[in-house]
């Protein structure tokens, strides 16, 4: 059997009642969806909170996956970002950035957050410089508006391909290619703008 066949037998004795099914995908899925959650929120409190709101969203639609339609790792991520998205239209962490026109000017506008995040060196002070650098990046994802920042967030740290991303927020794949784009120029440019400040 492969991943997907083993996901989807897990899934159905999950639904069948097995609560060791359960206790299993929760273990293997958790550290996916809290780290959703936190890239989301920037807070490990609210991520503890959300990531556990979304397994018991999860655990009570879970009958409602359907393998022909998506992955479960897509199908669990669309759960997900639907219950962040409504989160945030509460109000809690909606911010809208400035103007999105501004012109790249980083050599880093064209790598992945994770290629600019990389921890290349093993000393300390690389290690305290990675800390900070992350800390940065959250901040300045909670600038970008919700639709670039889950782009962003699914592509860049999360890993997921245009296709599973277009799935998950329900737009056409060149419309997760531009949010992408975009919110990686947004970012590049938040991030110029702290480190001028820092530095």
């Amino acid at each position: 059997m492969d991943d997907a066949q083993v996901v989807n037998a897990l899934v159905r004795r999950c639904v069948s009642g097995d609560a060791a099914a359960w206790q299993e995908i929760v273990q293997q899925y958790h550290r996916r969806i809290y780290n959703i959650c936190y890239r989301f929120s920037g807070s490990a409190d609210d991520a503890s909170d959300l990531a556990q709101e979304v397994f018991i969203k999860i655990y009570r639609t879970l009958g409602t996956f359907d393998t022909t339609r998506a992955s479960f790792m897509t199908w669990m991520t669309t759960v997900a970002r639907n219950l962040l998205v409504d989160h945030f239209r509460k109000g809690k962490y909606d911010r809208i950035t400035d103007s999105l026109d501004a012109t790249p000017g980083s050599q880093e506008d064209g790598l992945t957050i994770a290629e600019q995040l990389e921890d290349r060196g093993v000393s300390p002070e690389s290690r305290m410089r990675s800390q900070e650098t992350q800390r940065l990046v959250h901040e300045a994802l909670k600038r970008l508006s919700p639709e670039l920042r889950e782009a962003v967030i699914l592509r860049d740290l999360q890993d997921l391909d245009y296709k599973d991303i277009a799935k998950v927020l329900n737009v056409p794949e060149g419309t997760v290619k531009s949010r992408i784009n975009r919110g990686r120029t947004e970012l590049a440019r938040l991030l110029q703008r702290t480190y001028k400040q820092v530095g």
